[in-house]
């Protein structure tokens, strides 16, 4: 069995080239010669114009929406890729679809997130690279190596860089109980207590706030999470928070899902600021004094380059 390519090639589907072309820049290599395109019934068209007959290929593609085509887009690349003779083949999934469906919640659910692994197992990938998955034990749902990287460290520095470090002003405040953990971890690198939202979801995208603990009236409140995606959540959360004294409200995130009427839920709420990482392509026509976008191109450059040189990437794990 292969377990290294002869050196690095770096393709992407189009769920988000720039990011793609971005990471192969930091690496100093050209983004490969790659067309993914449409039949005329839709069925998805994959031309590879290059030899990575045992080349180390890297497909950086996230199955954000549209997440089908993009899914199978990346599948099907994965497909063409082994059928080429690559050395070794590394699905770079910035944001991991079909990840909220983790577990059975109710009777007759689907676990999509193990059936996803499944696919892109059989399709052929050797290992995966990620970032963020919205229940960590997805990692375990696939049997070839997946590295799992963090995207906080990138939301800290910029409320660090803002000046929001160690002050006593400044709150982390998680927007439900689930994400207590991460929340403090954050919190540790800014030097900042954390308060914490409870509250009850009657249904699918309905939030509804209930208590908040902590101390955030007049304080600087920085709501962090992994994903905003309707933006129920956040909006219901930012806008409580002011309600109850806070003197400003921030929200970070790693994926920007954005679907549905989060812009404008957004745009009607207390946040004054969303820094998202860049993880799904954001569109261009958007407030950049409401939406800040950070790039992650940096972190998954070091960790190809290190994957492809068999170095421990364990340090780009820390949080």
């Amino acid at each position: 069995m292969v377990t290294h390519g002869n050196n690095i090639k770096i393709f992407t589907g189009n769920s988000h080239p720039e990011l793609a072309k971005e990471i192969a820049k930091i690496l100093e290599v050209e983004l490969g010669d790659s067309k993914v395109g449409t039949f005329s019934d839709g069925e998805i068209s994959v031309d590879i114009n290059e030899t990575v007959r045992g080349a180390d290929v890297f497909i950086v593609q996230s199955t954000s929406s549209p997440v089908n085509n993009n899914l199978m887009e990346l599948l099907i690349m994965i497909d063409a890729f082994k059928r080429a003779s690559a050395g070794r083949i590394t699905a770079v999934i910035p944001y991991y679809g079909y990840a909220r469906q983790d577990r059975k919640a109710k009777s007759r659910d689907p676990i999509t997130a193990k059936l996803v692994a499944d696919l892109l197992t059989t399709a052929g990938a050797n290992r995966v690279l990620t970032m963020d998955l919205h229940a960590s034990q997805i990692q375990g749902y696939f049997n070839i190596p997946v590295d799992h990287l963090v995207g906080s460290p990138i939301l800290a520095k910029y409320f660090i860089d803002k000046g929001m470090d160690d002050q006593d002003d400044v709150v982390v405040v998680s927007p439900d109980l689930g994400s207590v953990t991460r929340a403090r971890k954050f919190a540790d690198k800014l030097h900042a207590p954390i308060a914490i939202i409870d509250k009850r979801r009657p249904k699918a995208n309905v939030s509804e706030i209930m208590n908040i603990i902590g101390d955030i009236e007049g304080k600087r409140c920085i709501l962090l999470d992994d994903m905003i995606d309707t933006a129920g959540t956040i909006t219901n959360a930012a806008n409580a928070l002011k309600d109850l004294g806070a003197k400003n409200v921030y929200a970070c995130c790693t994926h920007g899902v954005l679907s549905g009427p989060a812009f404008e839920r957004i745009n009607n709420s207390a946040i004054e600021e969303l820094v998202m990482l860049n993880t799904i392509d954001l569109p261009e026509n958007i407030d950049k004094n409401k939406f800040k976008s950070l790039s992650v191109a940096p972190i998954f450059a070091e960790a190809i380059q290190r994957i492809y040189d068999d170095k421990p990437i364990s340090k780009l794990f820390e949080v």
